[in-house]
């Protein structure tokens, strides 16, 4: 089997790559994650999957690379918050409402070419200002779309998640990844 590398630096998505029990190295991509004028959020992770999955995959054309993107919109795209006003700022803005989180997944090299982006829909609870003061200072959620984590403490933001996928809202989406792994001959169960 070809070397097998996840292009990323997200600790979150190189943890969700090792429940498959495979051998894989990470490397940063270093692909620029700026918006494009007019792209929707689905086409945006999807871009930057592939993207991702490409820069890597011509360095390394012996490998097969997987890419993967995530972007959340509530009405607007919602970034990484980066710090605790912005968070903050994010979870306010989300409290009571619905955001989709579009999580797409690349695999390319050696022949195979696929891609897949997953939809999850999340419904915020409504928040109060103090539960999202202690929120953010206790998990700092201040690299993940949306300004939460799902695996965490953030799970007690929700009122609810409708997925097909629920390892997609946290990063990579290992159904469909399991699937194209399986596909290009990796054995997994």
């Amino acid at each position: 089997m070809p070397a097998l590398i996840l292009a990323s630096s997200s600790p979150y998505r190189r943890e969700l790559l090792a429940r498959l029990g495979l051998e894989f190295e990470t490397v940063a991509p270093g692909v620029s994650e700026a918006h494009v004028a007019g792209e929707s959020a689905a086409d945006r992770a999807l871009r930057l999957a592939v993207e991702k999955a490409r820069a890597l995959a011509e360095r390394r054309p012996e490998a097969l690379v997987i890419g993967s993107d995530q972007v959340a919109a509530a009405g607007l795209l919602l970034d990484k918050p980066g710090d605790a006003a912005r968070c903050r700022a994010q979870l306010s803005a989300l409290s009571g409402k619905a955001a989709r989180f579009y999580t797409a997944a690349a695999v390319l090299g050696s022949g195979v070419q696929l891609a897949h982006v997953d939809t999850t829909t999340v419904v915020f609870r409504c928040l109060a200002v103090d539960e999202i003061e202690r929120y953010v200072a206790r998990e700092q959620p201040f690299d993940c779309a949306g300004g939460f984590k799902a695996e965490g403490l953030g799970i007690s933001l929700l009122e609810c998640v409708e997925s097909q996928d629920p390892t997609a809202l946290i990063g990579l989406p290992l159904i469909w990844l399991a699937g194209a792994l399986r596909a290009a001959g990796y054995r997994l169960p």
